[in-house]
């Protein structure tokens, strides 16, 4: 049966009455996963039919309309001006035609009367449950415009770390990608042009230059079938993925991989701080603010430790010990975290934290791409300059061969 979503109005771990979706097979699932979490439902009931909202599919150009919607609503409400004055303002500047309708939508809610933070959470595909957290947070105190100064804030760190960790890959992968082509042009083109020329000595050729036509032929012969293996591959790998206990022997793979492990670390936990940060200081309990959070991070074994976590939290604990006894973050967080907790000031000491991680993983990024530029090249050049002497010493071999005749 397929899980069908659910509009909630429950009384959260910390007293306040908070509305979202979630996703069940029936009201009674819904309440009860409500319950795990903390809530006390006061009503669960089906969702709203999808509307175009649930057809724009979470993307760059979505999250950029978001993130400045935020951003001039935030500056506008700080000015002095009424929330649906602000948000249609804010629309007007809005280019892409079905975002622009999904927040023209919100606005019809909210002159209705529906609260901003309720509009946001019906959209999921545009906001974040952390977003509508937040936007809650601050109609409860009556503070909106400099929570949605907070979010925009969190929301431009995390786009920037995005940016940064594709922008980073580019080079590296496009590297790779030319280097397997100009072998695949060596061995697909370039040694058939031989074979016939050695094809009556091949037994009195070098390895080498026998080790190069028999890849070649491979290839040839061979080389629509490799491509279908590898096709097949890469979807039973994305259905595997799929299976929450293969992802996360997968990440637990990555997380011991040296370098690449400590990096996955620190993204997710600079994710995770940021997150954090911002929800506890826009007054989020703790217990919600850390469910909310840990949707942030994409390593399986990272999250599992950090539900744990959360879960003792909700009981009355603490952050740091556990957090540490866990060992799921690196341990420079946990040197924040409990600086944070002592002073009571563990929103400003995350939001440092990920300043610090993000700073740390361009650093890493600078290391990892200047070792693997050259590595990469280093290897394309030393595999032509392969494939090339050993044509050249079996032209030499023939020629002294023929010499010798």
């Amino acid at each position: 049966m397929a899980a069908a979503r659910f509009s909630y109005r429950a009384v959260l771990a910390d007293g306040s009455v908070g509305t979202g979706l979630v996703e069940a097979n029936d009201v009674a699932a819904a309440t009860a996963s409500l319950r795990r979490s903390g809530a006390r439902p006061i009503a669960v009931v089906p969702a709203p039919a999808a509307t175009a909202g649930d057809k724009i599919k979470p993307g760059a150009k979505s999250r950029a309309a978001v993130i400045a919607l935020i951003g001039e609503l935030a500056v506008l409400l700080n000015a002095g001006l009424p929330l649906d004055r602000s948000l249609g303002l804010a629309i007007a500047n809005v280019d892409d035609k079905a975002i622009a309708a999904q927040f023209g939508e919100m606005l019809a809610e909210v002159r209705e009367g529906a609260p901003l933070s309720q509009a946001m959470a019906r959209r999921p595909a545009l906001f974040s449950p952390a977003a509508a957290a937040m936007t809650e947070a601050g109609e409860a105190n009556g503070a909106l415009g400099g929570a949605l100064t907070r979010l925009a804030a969190m929301l431009e760190g995390a786009e920037d770390l995005r940016r940064l960790l594709v922008t980073s890959s580019i080079y590296p992968i496009a590297l790779l990608i030319i280097s397997v082509g100009v072998i695949l042009l060596m061995l697909l083109f370039v040694v058939p042009q031989f074979e016939s020329l050695f094809a009556q000595a091949r037994g009195e050729l070098p390895f080498a230059s026998r080790f190069v036509m028999a890849a070649s032929r491979f290839v040839r012969d061979w080389g629509w079938f490799l491509l279908g293996g590898l096709v097949a591959l890469v979807l039973l790998l994305r259905q595997a993925l799929a299976q929450p206990a293969t992802k996360r022997q997968l990440d637990r793979l990555v997380l011991a991989i040296p370098r690449v492990g400590t990096l996955v670390r620190y993204v997710d936990t600079a994710r995770f701080a940021r997150t954090l940060g911002v929800l506890i200081e826009g007054n989020v309990s703790l217990p919600a603010a850390l469910a909310m959070a840990r949707r942030t991070v994409s390593n399986a074994e990272i999250g599992e430790a950090l539900d744990t976590v959360a879960a003792g939290v909700r009981e009355g604990g603490g952050l740091a010990g556990p957090l540490a006894q866990a060992g799921a973050l690196p341990r420079i967080a946990l040197g924040f975290l409990r600086t944070g907790e002592e002073t009571s000031q563990l929103g400003p000491m995350l939001a440092r934290l990920a300043d610090v991680l993000d700073r740390d993983v361009k650093i890493m990024l600078q290391r990892l791409i200047g070792v693997a530029t050259p590595i990469i090249t280093i290897v394309l050049g030393a595999t032509v300059a392969g494939i090339i002497a050993s044509i050249m010493s079996a032209i030499i071999g023939f020629n002294d061969l023929a010499i010798a005749q």
